[in-house]
């Protein structure tokens, strides 16, 4: 799998950066989220990911990213097409 088709998600503080070849798409979270531990799956701007939060056990979580990328006025379809895996960014 080539890298430039390849993002990332990763948390800060009460947002989520999902990264893709020069953009980063930041949304707010919960303050409470420690961490992303896994992707489950990538389907095509919907990501099933586990995540561990402040007091809780290790819980599954869905992201819809189409709807945040039309609020920002991107071409959800142009921006999605060349994206093949997610990973997590541990470096942060």
């Amino acid at each position: 799998m080539y890298m430039n088709n390849c993002a990332t998600i990763r948390n800060e503080g009460k947002y989520t950066i999902f990264a893709f070849r020069n953009h980063n798409i930041r949304f707010m979270t919960s303050v409470r989220l420690e961490r992303y531990t896994k992707i489950v799956d990538w389907d095509y701007g919907y990501l099933v990911v586990m995540a561990k939060y402040k007091g809780l056990d290790e819980v599954e979580e869905y992201i819809d990213l189409i709807p945040i990328l039309e609020r920002l006025y991107y071409d959800a379809d142009e921006f999605l097409k060349p994206i093949k895996q997610v990973r997590i960014d541990y470096a942060v």
